[in-house]
């Protein structure tokens, strides 16, 4: 199991007006991945006494699994991870994403492609494992085809705003080139769902969201997500994106490779073993109550390794 190597202090945010969340999609239980993205969230929000909000999103209508979300809340509960303020359910905010989509004007475009005519255009392929999209519809739909999606203009090589620079308070600095490693991005699906990069900007700023902290996995989204917000006007909030775990065979530990649900008839050894994952290091606890200040404290204390591939392995 790999292990990090301390040598840099955690970046702590302003603690003057702080608005934190935890967004899981409810299509299955937690798992220990999840637990992780979860606790680092809370942690750092309550290090400095800030706000730690749960919305749940379920843009992607057809793939939430019935019950998940009830079941994602009990979890929290169980383990004491409780939230400020009424969950958000991302299902019952379709109005707010059209009116940002509106917004956006020209900028957004009617795209006929299928992903298979994508991936053979050959373009590239992006880090996070999607092709590259090629521009074929900026200028228009071909004739006969329909429309299946709508995609977000991206300036082109060498334009303003083409690369996208941030410092994440755990990975460090990074950057992206929008047209070069994504492309016009979609933000209306053929099934008609909007898509989560819509969805997460507009939710953030519409509860105030300052900082977001989450799994690394989200790290290739970033870029897009600041693009966007500054094509809508609004404000880019703070990132922190922790390692993720991952199985024997280096796949991100999730609900597609059948990740085990949490064990919540143990509850404080599941929250010890997300905080080893963390790299903390809070001793001998032996109730949850015990548990909680001690994590938030050796958070608000602790030094990271940042390096922006850093992933935890299970063996399962």
């Amino acid at each position: 199991m790999d292990t990090l190597t301390f040598f840099s202090y955690l970046p702590m945010p302003d603690a003057t007006h702080y608005i934190g969340r935890f967004a899981p999609s409810p299509t299955g239980l937690l798992h220990d991945g999840s637990l992780v993205a979860a606790m680092a969230s809370y942690l750092d929000a309550k290090a400095h006494q800030g706000q730690w909000l749960v919305r749940m999103e379920d843009v992607d209508e057809a793939r939430t699994a019935p019950g998940a979300a009830d079941a994602i809340l009990n979890a929290l509960s169980t383990l004491q991870m409780m939230w400020d303020g009424t969950v958000v359910y991302q299902s019952q905010r379709t109005d707010l994403y059209l009116d940002a989509f509106d917004k956006l004007g020209r900028l957004a475009y009617p795209c006929g492609c299928t992903r298979r005519e994508i991936v053979d255009s050959q373009i590239g392929v992006a880090s996070d494992g999607a092709a590259v999209y090629p521009g074929t519809c900026r200028e228009g739909l071909p004739v006969g085809k329909p429309t299946r999606s709508y995609r977000l203009l991206v300036p082109d090589v060498g334009q303003a705003e083409e690369l996208i620079r941030f410092e994440d308070r755990w990975q460090g600095v990074v950057q992206q080139h929008l047209a070069i490693e994504v492309g016009d991005f979609v933000l209306k699906r053929a099934d008609g769902f909007w898509t989560y990069q819509l969805a997460v900007v507009v939710d953030d700023a519409e509860q105030g969201v300052t900082h977001v902290v989450r799994g690394a996995d989200l790290l290739d989204s970033t870029a897009r997500q600041i693009y966007l917000q500054r094509q809508l006007g609004l404000t880019t909030p703070s990132y922190l994106h922790v390692p993720v775990i991952t199985n024997a065979n280096g796949e991100k530990l999730s609900k597609q490779y059948d990740a085990q649900p949490l064990d919540l008839t143990q509850p404080l050894q599941t929250l010890v073993k997300a905080a080893w994952f963390l790299g903390l290091e809070i001793g001998r606890v032996n109730s949850i109550e015990m548990f909680w200040p001690l994590a938030i404290a050796a958070w608000a204390g602790q030094r990271i390794e940042r390096r922006s591939t850093a992933r935890f392995k299970t063996d399962s």
